[in-house]
């Protein structure tokens, strides 16, 4: 017969076996925490904003701003509508309750409930043929850009809708060296004191120029790496070459920081360019690199913390947000998904945040509508995660 092991040899073994499992469950452990980034949380709001009153529906809603008090401003296309089965209202079906295109801008504030409308030609002004961007000043005025044929400039309101200032002569062509007019603004965004605006200039023309916020006086401009504009067509977007040392287009965006950076969207290049404000170029990145089609970045936001530390990219094709690292250029995480419920993404086209910290997006396309995504605080996401739909946790 065998001798029986003592207890003391058992007691030992079974020590050095938990020992060494908690070594292992350790090391686990620091691997998953050393690929986990702090990051800010959302979650869809499907019940914002509420119902529109007078059977109003949108259509592309292609800008999103908010002022001083939360109150969200959005810009849409009334055109954009589906005649054979949007758009029922009027001479040709008189016996049609709905539906009615909506005022092209309306004001919800913060609750979601819609508290005011404006927008259409007017005295004084031209109305682009096909609005595009809106944008809140530190002032809380109204900026509204055009990519339409002929909409070679953009509009200025109170955010009650009086007209204050057109910025640029309508009806003019493609002349990236031009001092009087644009071409097809894609977006004006403002500096922190509000007293230059970029424009985002744009689908016809290729670069960013500067304006006094005031007077409308044309100041600087620039293109890709901070050259002189190139009215060039660069053709399709090509992965695999070299960087287009212009820009593609449409530049869809030139958001300026608190630091006195200015973040360009090149759209079809797949890139965000970062300069000075003065037109000093100073990096780039590349994000879903090998978009093809309508490209990936389309409109920036910052977190509203003094140091900005966070950036969110509408990717529209791609059909979601990118949450970046702001000064390091970083992809921490992205959320969204294609389709149409609330959460999800179809055409994402403009992006803002609030006071507190919440995401407001709008899209274009089908899509036809804007969301709210409700700050949820800092927490913990293995880095690079795709975290699909932010859909509200059940308590």
């Amino acid at each position: 017969m065998r001798p029986k092991p003592f207890p003391a040899v058992i007691l030992l073994a079974v020590f050095l076996a938990l020992a060494a499992g908690h070594v292992l469950l350790q090391d686990k452990l620091e691997a998953v925490q050393a690929g986990m980034v702090e990051v800010p949380l959302f979650e869809v709001d499907p019940f914002w904003p509420k119902p529109l009153p007078n059977h109003w529906i949108l259509g592309n809603s292609i800008g999103v701003g908010v002022d001083s008090r939360d109150h969200v401003f959005i810009v849409h296309r009334r055109g954009a509508l589906n005649a054979s089965n949007e758009g029922n209202v009027g001479p040709d079906q008189p016996d049609a309750e709905c539906c009615e295109a909506a005022p092209n801008v309306l004001e919800f504030d913060p609750e979601g409930n819609l508290v005011g409308s404006f927008g259409g030609p007017g005295n004084g002004y031209t109305w682009p043929a096909s609005n595009h961007g809106l944008q809140v000043d530190p002032m809380d005025n109204i900026w509204i850009g055009g990519n339409g044929q002929g909409d070679s400039h953009v509009l200025k309101f109170t955010r009650d809708g009086r007209f204050l200032m057109q910025v640029g002569e309508p009806g003019n062509d493609i002349d990236s060296s031009s001092t009087t007019h644009f071409a097809r603004v894609a977006k004006v965004s403002f500096d922190a004191d509000g007293n230059e605006a970029f424009v985002a200039d744009g689908y016809g023309n290729k670069r960013i120029v500067v304006v006094d916020a005031d007077t409308g006086a044309f100041l600087r401009t620039w293109g890709a790496y901070g050259n002189e504009p190139d009215d060039a067509d660069l053709g399709r977007f090509d992965p695999d070459a070299p960087p287009a040392q212009q820009f593609r287009g449409p530049v869809h965006c030139a958001e300026p920081s608190n630091d006195g950076l200015v973040y360009v969207c090149d759209r079809t290049s797949n890139r965000i360019q970062v300069f000075q404000q003065d037109g000093t170029y100073v990096e780039e990145v590349f994000i879903e690199g090998r978009t093809r089609s309508s490209g990936s970045t389309w409109e920036v936001a910052f977190s509203r913390d003094d140091a900005q530390r966070f950036m969110y990219v509408a990717d529209g094709i791609n059909r979601k947000i990118h949450v970046m690292d702001r000064a390091a250029l970083e992809v921490l995480y992205t959320f969204g998904d294609g389709g149409r419920q609330p959460g999800q993404f179809y055409g994402v086209h403009s992006i803002e945040t609030d006071s507190a910290g919440n995401i407001y997006t709008t899209e274009t396309w089908e899509g036809k509508r804007v969301q709210k995504f409700v700050y949820m605080g800092l927490g913990r996401v293995e880095r690079g995660a795709n975290r699909g739909v932010l859909w509200p946790t059940q308590d």
